[in-house]
């Protein structure tokens, strides 16, 4: 109704850094950059579709964007403030179609 949205909740907390750039999995997964809330924040934060947290890949900077890539779409990209990263993962990049 008026294009509203409408009986939203919170997904995950992300404090004290915040989100940047979201990705999925063929499982539903969401992988999201994360950062600028310290050190310790700076990353990958892997989320289960009910928002669990499964994993954090921990990088060196903040991680502002992120894409699956390669033949198999199971290689992520990262980029930090700086640098780019590349990974293997045991996850497959939802297709864009």
């Amino acid at each position: 109704v008026n294009n509203a949205l409408r009986g939203g909740k919170v997904f995950a907390d992300f404090k004290p850094g915040f989100t940047d750039g979201i990705r999925c999995d063929t499982e539903g997964n969401v992988w999201c950059g994360w950062g600028w809330g310290g050190v310790d924040t700076n990353g990958v934060r892997v989320h289960a579709p009910n928002g669990d947290l499964l994993a954090f890949l921990h990088t060196p900077e903040v991680v502002a964007n992120l894409c699956f890539g390669g033949t198999k779409r199971n290689r992520l990209f990262m980029t930090g403030s700086t640098s780019i990263y590349a990974l293997y993962v045991n996850a497959v990049g939802a297709a864009l179609s």
